[in-house]
């Protein structure tokens, strides 16, 4: 029986039409690794591997970690999409800035 952690990583991976193969890519595993976080009753990944899996899928690994959380809400994407954000270079804040203050302009 899979985990709850197992549980969300398929159904956030199922949700962006991602295949093992490309989530064990963008997270430097390998596809035998993801299927048995999905699939195990007790996996125990590194806090590392649940980061990158984490980004990968565009949510927190505060939300992976909770069992009680079972679908990702707008709040637990906007963190991940902000701790991206903090990881891009200074030139590419400030393109992102400029696209943004363009969309302001539109309205």
């Amino acid at each position: 029986m899979a985990s709850p952690l197992g549980d969300k990583i398929r159904a956030r991976r199922t949700e962006l039409k991602m295949s093992l193969d490309t989530l064990a890519a963008q997270t430097d595993s390998s596809k035998s690794y993801i299927w048995e976080l999905e699939n195990r009753d007790n996996p125990k990944p590194s806090a590392e591997k649940i980061n990158r899996i984490a980004e990968a899928l565009k949510v927190t690994p505060e939300y992976l970690w909770d069992a009680e959380a079972d679908i990702p809400d707008e709040s637990v994407k906007d963190r991940a999409f902000f701790r991206k954000y903090q990881k891009l270079s200074s030139a590419d804040k400030k393109r992102l800035q400029r696209m943004l203050d363009a969309w302001d302009e539109d309205e």
